[in-house]
């Protein structure tokens, strides 16, 4: 699904990934763990397209990202991907119905609504996000990643601006739809809790991989700590 070959990205003169290589399997949950300024979030916008490597290679869903013009990663990250940020990003003037719209009208997917419903918001559709708490926010900008019908969902710290409660939630919501749906998710946190719930565990220090872990026991969102 995702293969990295030798992956360099530096910003001015600060050199942010140093050759990294890693390969994601089809259907697989990966989360990627590091401290504040390792490289983690860089790795995982470069990996979905969102920045360029400087170096190196990256393919996913069979497409190779390396030498796409900016109209083809436009195109790339429409069909292919989706995001989920710990920043809702939702349009503050729009309705959960019309948030999530957004994202389903790039692909013509006219059956959006049941994503609202499979985050259990069916009777939020009304709702404008100021009127709604943090993990319903939250769960809006899931449904709006998957009303793309992605083949890889990206997730940056889904869970960090949660509390305990409202976190464990959202994952669980997550953690859910990949079951049932089987597409790949590559999640960045700094929770390493939050990592035991996926099926591989990197980790990631002064850009490179230093750990990459078999998860044998991947547990639910109401068995880890937090």
């Amino acid at each position: 699904m995702i293969i990295a070959r030798d992956v360099y990205k530096s910003f001015g003169t600060a050199s942010v990934l140093n050759g990294v290589s890693l390969d994601v399997d089809d259907g697989e949950l990966i989360a990627i763990l590091g401290a504040s300024g390792s490289g983690k979030s860089t790795l995982l916008s470069v990996l979905s397209g969102l920045e360029r490597a400087d170096g190196g290679e990256v393919v996913c869903d069979g497409q190779t990202l390396s030498g796409m013009t900016d109209k083809q990663l436009t195109e790339f990250r429409r069909r292919t991907v989706g995001f989920v940020f710990q920043q809702y990003y939702l349009l503050e003037h729009l309705s959960v119905d019309a948030n999530v719209r957004l994202g389903a009208d790039l692909i013509g997917n006219k059956a959006y609504r049941d994503e609202i419903v499979a985050v259990g918001l069916a009777d939020k559709l009304k709702a404008k996000p100021s009127e709604l708490s943090g993990g319903e926010q939250q769960r809006v900008c899931i449904a709006r990643a998957l009303a793309k019908r992605p083949r890889v969902l990206f997730l940056d710290e889904p869970t960090g601006a949660l509390d305990e409660a409202t976190g464990r939630s959202v994952l669980d919501r997550i953690l859910k739809l990949k079951r049932e749906r089987g597409f790949t998710a590559v999640m960045v946190t700094h929770n390493r809790n939050v990592a035991e719930t996926a099926d591989r565990i990197l980790t990631v220090n002064s850009g490179i991989i230093t750990d990459d872990i078999k998860n044998a026991s991947p547990k639910t969102a109401y068995e880890i700590g937090w």
